[in-house]
């Protein structure tokens, strides 16, 4: 993990929207200190999902385009989805940075309870922005690194969800085992056998027990679809 100097506070200048399909649009959220890249999946009401990659960035997710799969089945109930990929990837507090940027995004959208996703590296990022960001009611974890874990325990009392392949082969399905002893509850772990990094080998379970997880968060109970 590559570390930043800090910086000074960044601000978003412009948005950019490009149409992407019938139900999605390309956004460029233009800021002080560059662009970043977005794809949304609006939808009516105040509750979203905001959705981060790894190391490398960039959008879909993991388990062949989880983020864009999910985000267009949750979009129905009345779930706006924001997959935002980095302006500088690798970079903690940057990409930390950039997923406040989002959320101050969606805020001016009326969006005011939301769910942070991110795989990987991206597993510290979301539970870094956790723990600053008010809006934040739920953080799910996927094949988190520890490294920029140390406040989980900052969490509480939002719920934290860690998910992992026990094949992993990048980051050992340990890490999320240490993740979960360092937080605080609500928290949920779910270990799936044979399952490496990138999560394909799992695609149809964790589709399901994520998208349980997330109407659970996000959804008032005998409001389901």
């Amino acid at each position: 993990m590559r570390q930043t100097s800090p910086q000074p506070l960044i601000t978003i200048e412009d948005v950019v929207r490009l149409a992407e399909g019938d139900h999605a649009e390309r956004l460029q959220l233009v800021t002080s200190r560059g662009s970043i890249t977005c794809r949304m999946h609006p939808a009516d009401g105040d509750k979203a999902i905001l959705w981060v990659f790894g190391a490398g960035g960039g959008l879909g997710g993991p388990a062949g385009g989880l983020y864009t799969c999910l985000g267009q089945q949750l979009q129905p109930s009345g779930v706006t989805s924001l997959e935002l990929d980095y302006r500088r990837p690798g970079y903690l507090e940057d990409c930390v940075i950039d997923v406040l940027l989002g959320l101050a995004y969606l805020e001016t959208l009326g969006k005011s309870q939301i769910v942070l996703v991110g795989h990987s590296f991206g597993g510290a990022v979301v539970i870094n922005a956790g723990t600053i960001s008010e809006a934040v009611i739920a953080v799910a974890a996927l094949s988190s690194q520890t490294a920029g874990t140390d406040q989980v325990d900052r969490l509480s009392p939002k719920p934290l969800l860690l998910v992992h392949g026990e094949a992993d082969e990048v980051l050992p399905a340990a890490y999320s085992l240490d993740i979960h002893a360092r937080a605080r509850d609500p928290k949920k772990l779910i270990l799936y056998p044979g399952c490496l990094h990138g999560l394909d080998q799992c695609r149809e379970p964790l589709d399901r027990d994520l998208t349980q997880w997330l109407r659970d968060a996000l959804i008032p109970a005998g409001a389901h679809s």
